[in-house]
């Protein structure tokens, strides 16, 4: 699964759903030259809450206005920075959305979650140990979030500190038994270090525990095949294709931590002709119709 963002759940994180919500209109700053501070903060949550909601939909370009607003009138409130910057995040906004969560920490230092966001965007800038850093803050008010340990796992990942990543791997899914990307990745230091076998047997797990991930189908397809366990790798090639066919783009497979001898089976693999003929767009069948 797409790994480089932490997927930050806004609306349960900022708690903004405890609120009364407001009607937009009802958001407005009042016309009025006697301004009520306490008014204009709930305002501000009010218009976070708006925020938070559409963030939720995905309307990242119609959330940011009012998340902006809302720090203006709820200045001190560290939820609504850590919404701002959130959205940013989401944006790919990074300096921005870096800015926007340093205040919230400022205001919050034990909000784990600011932690784990400014992680996740110096991870994003490729400053992979001051993303580690802020990751191993972040466990340290969440000792076990899966998450978190996850991504501190792909950290050191990317800095080449592999048995410290499979270690941080082992702790998300001793937290969260379920976590199938954890074990997927453990897959893939396993083959890059040469243990096929052990690869297999991780992705085999991650399967087993998802059956839609197409990450750990297609990276089992590709070491069966190349094992010489032809038929299986086909059928299961096929099948990730069908769930999603972002898989079958090398660059998208490099973001997602795919190292160069994965990558290179996985090129041969995605250019025979069954597995080709899967990537393909199904075509409607085409109605014929008579002349009028």
């Amino acid at each position: 699964m797409p790994k480089l963002v932490r997927l930050i759940s806004l609306l349960v994180a900022c708690g903004f759903w405890s609120l009364p919500y407001k009607a937009h209109a009802q958001a407005l700053i009042p016309h009025t030259l006697q301004l009520d501070t306490a008014k204009l903060e709930q305002q501000g949550l009010s218009l976070a809450q708006e925020a938070a909601q559409l963030a939720q939909f995905q309307q990242t370009e119609m959330a940011l206005p009012r998340a902006r607003l809302a720090t203006q009138l709820a200045p001190k409130n560290d939820k609504v920075w850590f919404l701002l910057g959130g959205l940013y995040l989401q944006n790919k906004q990074l300096d921005t959305a870096i800015a926007a969560l340093n205040k919230a920490q400022s205001l919050n230092p034990k909000n784990a979650d600011v932690q784990f966001a400014l992680g996740s965007a110096n991870f994003q800038q490729q400053k992979y140990q001051a993303a580690a850093e802020y990751y191993q803050a972040g466990l340290k008010l969440k000792p076990n979030d899966s998450e978190g340990l996850f991504d501190l796992g792909n950290a050191y990942y990317k800095l080449s500190r592999f048995p410290e990543a499979i270690a941080q791997y082992n702790k998300a899914v001793a937290a969260d038994k379920k976590f199938w990307p954890a074990i997927n990745n453990v897959g893939l230091i396993n083959y890059e270090q040469g243990n096929i076998p052990g690869a297999i047997k991780q992705w085999q797990t991650a399967v087993a525990l998802e059956k839609q991930a197409a990450e750990p189908l297609l990276a089992l397809a590709v070491a069966l095949y190349t094992k010489g366990d032809r038929a299986s790798g086909l059928a299961m090639g096929e099948a990730a294709m069908r769930i999603d066919e972002r898989y079958g783009d090398l660059t998208f497979l490099k973001e997602n931590l795919w190292g160069d001898r994965l990558l290179a089976d996985t090129k041969k693999f995605l250019e025979l002709p069954r597995i080709q003929a899967a990537r393909q767009p199904k075509q409607t069948p085409s109605v014929n119709r008579q002349p009028q």
